[in-house]
């Protein structure tokens, strides 16, 4: 038929694009769970709680790795 001469490459570019069309979808899917799974930990959701410098102090006081001196220093100047 006259109407189709050459019209077949269409067809490749069609599957082509259909290709690249799922995968982005299926990138843009993955790359949301990461960031929203990283959000998440971050939240201190299910996690450890986030430490301050003065709650760091009391621990390694509390483990004998600083003196009352170094505790009480730590103490001012982070006041």
């Amino acid at each position: 038929m006259w109407w189709d001469m050459g019209t077949g490459w269409w067809w490749g570019l069609g599957g082509v694009l259909m290709v690249i069309f799922w995968g982005a979808i299926i990138a843009l899917i993955v790359w949301a769970v990461v960031k929203l799974s990283k959000s998440s930990s971050k939240d201190g959701d299910g996690g450890e709680p986030k430490k301050d410098a003065l709650d760091i102090a009391k621990e390694r006081y509390a483990k004998g790795e600083i003196s009352k001196e170094e505790f009480e220093q730590i103490k001012k100047d982070l006041q």
